[in-house]
């Protein structure tokens, strides 16, 4: 919780503002000025679940979180996939799901291994984790450790036999492991992970100023026990010098396009632009800020042809209720920019969801994935308590929302309450969604335009590790 806490000190100023600024916001579409675009949805329905939805959306399945992951805290975060399976990390561990019927998941097993946030990839038989809160040693009998002291990092664990996953060994690393991203090598050997962090924290032992680094894992896909850090590559040259617009202090997420040798980063005071030709030393190819709009650049998602990458930005770190009327159309929302054949960004337009919620939900732009869409850039993308948006970016002057599923208000009494949807992602036909505290949701989208997507299969999906979908 350190690097979220971190967020949440600022954010839930707002959070708390929010909470009092006269009761819930509105419900209707958000004003656009510009190049904003929030869509046009067609009306809702409503679900007996009490979960508003767009007629060609709905709800078909849910596994809610169960003991071990019971507690107060046990909150579901990332997802990946292979085969007929989906994992699922938690503040306590990870889960992996039986989805071969999408409409009847179901738990293979649930793996109590505490380190928020356990951001979550798989690759063959390897599945990692990202520890991002000190512990007091690397193990998964651990506990709280020495803020400034204790053990961060990445976990691998072998998945061959999916009912009882076993625990390989650990790497610390630099500010810990708030995300990582699964880099397949050139050869079929090694898988590398970029490892996201962000800080520095001055008194801290393995997180001194400045931090403008990333770390890379390289795993021995045959003898995973030697995986080693083998680069800590610098990508900025501001030392953290916050005086200076976009300043960046490390990378929160990152997007990597191996056959187009690209990689997008979201580095909170900036996106950046990598050639990764080198899995060891990408290469900076541009950075780009926008300090009146965005806040924390929080994620990105390339289009197929990898001719636009659209970026994210978390404002309020995600505990903030910033989908209303009074922070706009273009702050807490999505930014898409063209990328030219130099490797140059140009920014486009904005998308933000078309529906107020209210100051007791927490909602902004989060995790999402691209449908495999020919000829098409339509991504499916999470806003916590705003629920999971379907957008079509084609036009990337004017991006449209084509369907959604919103959950109700948690809390019933005013006050804010953290939750909703994670991740959604597409996969197979499918999209499923990581409720912070509803567990796994699993949403059928039915809709001629976004119908092309069910005939791609996939044998593996991690998000931040887009592969390229036929045309």
């Amino acid at each position: 919780m350190r690097r979220i806490g971190a967020i949440a000190s600022v954010a839930g100023a707002v959070l708390l503002l929010g909470a009092c600024a006269g009761g819930p916001a509105p419900s209707g579409p958000v004003a656009t000025t510009g190049s904003a675009s929030t869509g046009t949805t067609p009306g809702p329905s409503a679900s007996e679940d009490g979960y508003a939805h767009s007629p060609n959306a709905r709800r078909v399945a849910n596994v809610p979180l169960s003991a071990p992951f019971d507690g107060e805290e046990a909150w579901g975060t990332d997802l990946a996939f292979q085969g007929d399976f989906a994992f699922s990390g938690n503040y306590e561990g990870f889960t992996i799901h039986d989805i071969s019927d999408p409409a009847k998941p179901k738990v293979v097993t649930r793996v109590v291994c505490p380190g928020g946030q356990n951001d979550i990839s798989v690759s063959g038989n390897l599945l990692f984790l990202s520890v991002d809160e000190p512990r007091d040693d690397d193990t998964c009998e651990s506990g709280h450790g020495d803020e400034n002291e204790g053990w961060e990092g990445i976990r691998i664990f072998d998945i061959s036999d999916k009912t009882h996953p076993r625990y390989i060994r650990s790497l610390a690393t630099s500010c810990g492991s708030h995300t990582h991203t699964l880099v397949p090598g050139k050869d079929a050997a090694n898988v590398y992970l970029y490892v996201s962090s962000f800080g520095p924290f001055p008194d801290s032992v393995n997180c001194k100023p400045p931090h403008d680094s990333i770390a890379i894992v390289e795993v021995p896909v045959t003898d995973p026990a030697k995986a080693r850090i083998v680069a800590q590559p610098v990508l900025f040259t501001d030392g953290n010098d916050e005086s200076k617009p976009g300043a960046t202090s490390g990378c929160h997420d990152i997007t990597v396009y191996p056959e187009k040798d690209l990689a997008a980063g979201a580095c909170l005071g900036n996106g950046i632009l990598m050639d990764i030709s080198d899995r060891t030393a990408p290469k900076v190819l541009q950075e780009i800020t926008d300090t009146e709009n965005f806040s924390i650049w929080h994620s990105a998602t390339f289009s197929n042809d990898a001719s636009q990458v659209i970026f994210s930005d978390e404002l309020g770190g995600g505990v903030s209720p910033t989908c209303d009327a009074k922070t706009g159309p273009t702050r807490g929302a999505d930014a898409v920019y063209d990328i030219s054949s130099d490797g140059k960004l140009k920014r486009r337009g904005y998308f933000k969801i078309p529906r107020y919620q209210t100051a007791a939900e927490n909602c902004v732009a989060h995790n999402g994935s691209l449908l495999p869409v020919p000829n098409k850039t339509i991504m499916v993308q999470a806003w916590y308590q705003g629920g999971v948006s379907v957008i079509d970016f084609t036009d990337a002057d004017h991006p449209k929302e084509l369907a959604y599923v919103d959950p109700g208000p948690l809390s019933t009494t005013g006050e804010p309450k953290l939750g909703g949807s994670w991740s959604a992602y597409y996969y197979n036909g499918y999209i499923y969604s990581s409720d912070i505290i509803k567990g796994l949701d699993v949403i059928a989208l039915d809709d001629p335009l976004t119908d092309p997507a069910k005939s791609v299969k996939l044998d593996e999906l991690n998000a931040q590790t887009q592969v390229s979908y036929p045309e």
